[in-house]
């Protein structure tokens, strides 16, 4: 009873393509393949990077190395 057959998915199936249409279901999955392919590449550059420092001295250090300059901005009263 918890289970459909395949004659079920079927005619879902059929529903479905008549609602939507064959286009905009193309249009959806390549939107989602586009998706999920840029999420693979966003977390093959996240693995590449160097590591983020633990603590923010040694955050400070990683940015000195990298010869920033860093000024704090003060306003008059």
């Amino acid at each position: 009873m918890g289970s459909f057959s395949i004659w079920h998915w079927l005619i879902v199936l059929l529903i479905v393509v008549m609602v939507f249409g064959t286009k905009k279901l193309k249009n959806i999955g390549s939107d989602l393949g586009g998706a999920v392919k840029g999420f693979k590449d966003g977390m093959k550059e996240g693995n590449t990077s160097e590591e983020k420092p633990a603590t923010p001295v040694a955050a400070q250090q990683v940015q000195a190395d990298k010869t920033t300059i860093d000024v704090e901005a003060k306003t008059k009263s």
